[in-house]
């Protein structure tokens, strides 16, 4: 996570560069507790791909563990692939279990786009009770 002087929060990696062809990425990288079903098939990629890795931070910021772990790559490769995870806990909400499982979706067609994420309902409901407006405004009342 990086924050800007803005006091933006980012999400990144400082691993290899990603080399974009017709919209999708070809490179592997990232780390690879939080890398994708595709990116481990070495097949093409697009932001659906950030999704799932937020997916992955969203999980360790509950658990304080990754959701896919292994003794070997070749442990995590076959977990991420098959794409189960333990519950975070009755500490959270059904909601969040459920943004969680969409976003950490093996099928890539399944996993919301972050549109489609900040348009989920349970998203919606929880940014309301904060009072915050996701198109950055807060609410007022």
């Amino acid at each position: 996570m990086f924050l800007s002087k803005e006091q933006h929060a980012r999400l990144g990696d400082l691993n290899v560069s990603k080399v974009a062809k017709k919209g999708l990425l070809y490179t592997q990288t990232g780390t690879p507790y939080y890398a994708s079903p595709e990116v481990w098939r070495d097949q093409p990629y697009d932001h659906k791909s950030d999704i799932w890795s937020l997916g992955c931070v969203l999980y360790e910021m509950c658990t304080l563990k990754p959701p896919f772990r292994a003794n070997d790559m070749n442990g995590l490769y076959k977990k991420v692939l098959k794409g189960s995870f333990a519950p975070i806990g009755p500490k959270y909400s059904k909601k969040l279990e459920t943004v969680l499982s969409k976003m950490l979706s093996v099928e890539t067609n399944l996993r919301p786009s972050t549109q489609e994420l900040l348009e989920m309902h349970e998203i919606q409901q929880k940014a309301a009770e904060i009072g915050i407006n996701l198109k950055g405004d807060l609410i007022q009342g």
